[in-house]
């Protein structure tokens, strides 16, 4: 079994391999893809360091950024994050994850985005026909996660997913699949994830407000924002209660140019963590990003808010915040 997973790992690692490997290429391909309420980071721990992810370690919010490392948490967990994407679009995650008694997880996630209220134009009434109109996007998952060995994991997540605009409509499915491998060396792991994999699909409907002038239309079909993942990890310094945790991470989306991201978080002794990070080639990104975290805990079941800017060119300066609850089994004397 071990071995069968190593190897698809493989097949996916070489077959990406030659797609591209110069970021000058593929921004051509920008706008293809529907459902790109699938591609914000709803991990603000992950949109702090540029969303260089994809091989940090397991925590609540792994459910989304890498179903392989769920298996590393191992009290039952739930969290919830949200995104304000901006112009009043706001958008939620909600995650659970179920350790079971052996090297096993299972993961659950609601992922939601609303626009907020519309007005309905036409090119007969521009200023709006007094109408409200709403975009809604859902995807649910659900995980499994288990450890192979001391060292490898694997991950996958079934995703349903539903878009309404307007009087229109689409349902359609996609997969997750990830694995990682972690080393004795500085906590340096490596992880390779495909993200959204699925075919493509299009809104069903036929609704027009104006009939003028129109015989009939025709809705094309569209792919998932697919994206594939190669990343590493490792805390190059740790000196006393301070330690330094490095990330990179390639991203290989079917819709745009690839691209490299670069995070790093200072932690002191577990309880507070800085991050900073950036993202290369991707259009409209050109400052950094940043953000801060925190661990508690209520009375003897830890806690972790985490909080996310992600200032960019054209929509404005964007942010992220999420908290994070664990049930701790051991009771305090």
């Amino acid at each position: 079994m071990k071995k069968f997973i190593v190897h698809i790992a493989l097949i996916i690692i070489s077959a990406q391999a030659f797609g591209q490997i110069l970021p000058n290429f593929g921004g051509q391909r920008a706008g293809l893809s529907t459902l790109s309420f699938l591609k914000n980071d709803m991990n603000p721990r992950s949109v702090a360091m540029g969303g260089a992810s994809v091989a940090l370690p397991g925590d609540i919010m792994s459910v989304y950024t890498n179903p392989a490392s769920v298996s590393e948490v191992r009290d039952l967990s739930f969290g919830v994050s949200n995104y304000f994407v901006g112009a009043g679009a706001n958008q939620g995650l909600v995650t659970a994850i179920i350790p079971t008694k052996s090297a096993s997880s299972f993961g659950i996630t609601v992922n939601t985005l609303n626009s907020g209220a519309m007005e309905v134009r036409t090119e007969f009434q521009p200023m709006g026909t007094g109408q409200k109109t709403y975009a809604n996007n859902l995807a649910a998952g659900l995980t499994y996660s288990k450890i192979l060995s001391d060292q490898f994991s694997f991950g996958v997540t079934m995703k349903y997913i539903y878009e309404q605009l307007a009087e229109y409509y689409n349902h359609t499915a996609a997969v997750d699949v990830g694995f990682k491998y972690n080393t004795d060396f500085k906590d340096l792991s490596f992880a390779v994830m495909m993200q959204n994999f699925s075919g493509s699909s299009s809104l069903s409907g036929d609704e027009r407000e104006v009939d003028f002038n129109r015989s009939g239309m025709s809705l094309d079909n569209y792919t998932v924002p697919n994206v594939f993942k190669l990343g590493v990890s490792m805390k190059p310094v740790e000196v006393g209660n301070h330690a330094l945790l490095t990330t990179f991470e390639l991203n290989h989306p079917n819709d745009n140019a690839e691209n490299y991201r670069i995070g790093a978080e200072y932690q002191y002794l577990e309880l507070l963590q800085v991050r900073a990070g950036y993202k290369f080639n991707v259009l409209g990104q050109r400052f950094p990003t940043f953000g801060i975290g925190i661990r508690h805990s209520i009375g003897a079941h830890p806690m972790q808010i985490n909080y996310a800017v992600n200032p960019t060119n054209y929509l404005g300066v964007q942010h992220a915040v999420s908290f994070g609850l664990s049930i701790n089994k051991m009771e305090r004397n």
